[in-house]
């Protein structure tokens, strides 16, 4: 059964919020679509979302009538309030806290926060993100506590239930693959292949078997292993 309820997806054009809007549209009456300008050293995940949008219009037309409206939103501050390898031009290396450099700090409190501030208007009540602990690297906001915490947070401060969903918060990249192919076939597997971004150096130059991008840097490389690991496990 369809839940009648609106989703607000945030969707960055890559691998597993692609994925995730995928989810959605499967579950949810109507589903909108949100993305982030927070200063991103490489813009080019912003014009890969608007083709994935599209290409899912096209390749899987049954989820056309619940995809709704796609927003923008200006979070330029981020940039200025922390330093990140995903802000500015600098190697990617591991902190002495331990962190990648990859960071940036308050990113996904700030985009969860304002999604729901956009969902008042919307009327939506579900905010669906990405995040993972099973496969990432060690980004404390991509935690399960952290986003549950925020969605009491985010409740009690507007007044109105707000649910948080994270289809891939326990389960790796491999099983990301498998649960596109179960969501869309071998559409929505194309799909992520062509158009999807993940590549932190924002190479679009070389395709490979998963996809394109630099294919050396962590988001490529953990987007490889994933797709080589679902390729040879006996599943979907």
């Amino acid at each position: 059964m369809i839940d009648p309820r609106t989703a607000l997806v945030l969707f960055s054009g890559g691998q597993d919020s692609a994925t995730c809007l995928a989810w959605a549209l499967e579950r949810y009456a109507r589903v909108e679509t949100v993305a982030f300008d927070y200063g991103q050293r490489h813009r080019i995940e912003l014009d890969c979302r608007l083709a994935v949008l599209r290409e899912l219009r096209l390749r899987l037309p049954r989820w056309s009538a619940r995809l709704g409206e796609d927003h923008l939103v200006d979070l330029s501050l981020l940039k200025t309030l922390g330093d990140s390898a995903l802000t500015t031009e600098r190697a990617i290396e591991m902190q002495a806290n331990g962190l990648p450099n990859t960071f940036v700090p308050g990113r996904n409190l700030m985009f969860f926060t304002a999604t729901a501030a956009l969902a008042t208007r919307r009327g939506a009540s579900v905010l669906v993100g990405g995040m993972c602990e099973t496969d990432y690297s060690g980004y404390p906001d991509c935690r399960d506590n952290t986003l549950k915490a925020l969605q009491v947070a985010l409740s009690l401060g507007l007044a109105a239930p707000m649910t948080i969903e994270t289809p891939l918060m326990f389960i790796d990249k491999a099983a990301t693959w498998a649960l596109a192919r179960s969501l869309g076939g071998d559409d929505l597997v194309e799909l992520l292949i062509e158009h999807t971004h993940t590549c932190y150096l924002g190479e679009r130059g070389q395709r490979h078997a998963w996809g394109y991008g630099c294919g050396a840097c962590p988001a490529c490389e953990l987007r490889a292993r994933g797709h080589r690991q679902w390729l040879a496990s006996p599943g979907p």
